[in-house]
């Protein structure tokens, strides 16, 4: 049997990538990545030049019986995603599952995931917290958001910057105005900006500046009655 590596990315400087992380991109047989263009970028930048096949959401239900196959041989692989650790967010659970199913060792490279460095840096409750990712879109949308009304613990979310006025309106909307929140944007990037405060404060800030890049919303929890 073969070996998967679950290996993390940089969710923006090059440099936050482990010594382990780029050993592995460069001894395995097979590297799966999300966009094989961003992920381009890294690679040359460390001067890794390794097989690449694209994996993404997309696909990941045509190509994970052959990629089975594969491990089965003896190949090892290497799955990576745009950014952050595969699985969060982003496609990997199912060949995770599928190797594990069927006998084939998975490790899973500790590393870069975007909403650790938001939390910590949040200045709300980070010793427990619940983790939402992207809301849906539509369908479900606002049952999930009353679903989390009387939610204690911190909340974190992911949010695309054509969306994220609209998420913070409905969060003031659901969760109530003076609702402590954080949101950081662009992490680990030259213009990574954290905007800290009520929901009110949040949405009136970026209705001044125009939302850009990727965010991490930081969502204080319902306060307990003393």
């Amino acid at each position: 049997m073969g070996m998967l590596y679950v290996v993390p990315t940089p969710v923006g400087n090059l440099e936050d990538i482990t010594l382990r992380a780029i050993r592995v991109l460069k001894e395995v047989d097979l590297i799966l990545a999300e966009d094989t263009r961003t992920s381009g970028i890294l690679l040359k930048h460390y001067e890794i030049k390794n097989v690449l096949l694209s994996h993404h959401m997309f696909n990941e239900h045509q190509t994970t019986d052959s990629l089975i196959e594969r491990l089965k041989t003896g190949e090892t692989m290497a799955l990576i995603s745009d950014a952050g650790t595969p699985g969060i967010s982003d496609p990997g659970f199912l060949l995770v599952r599928t190797c594990i199913r069927n006998g084939i060792a998975v490790q899973c490279l500790p590393g870069a995931t975007a909403f650790v460095p938001a939390l910590v840096s949040s200045g709300l409750p980070d010793d427990r917290f619940c983790f939402e990712g992207f809301l849906p879109q539509k369908k479900g949308r606002q049952t999930r958001l009353n679903a989390l009304k009387e939610e204690e613990r911190t909340m974190i979310f992911y949010e695309s910057p054509f969306r994220v006025l609209k998420t913070l309106t409905q969060f003031a909307e659901v969760f109530g105005p003076e609702r402590k929140v954080a949101i950081c944007r662009e992490i680990s990037k030259i213009h990574e900006e954290n905007v800290r405060g009520t929901l009110t404060e949040a949405i009136a800030h970026f209705e001044k500046t125009e939302p850009r890049g990727e965010f991490v919303i930081v969502l204080g929890g319902k306060e307990k009655i003393k």
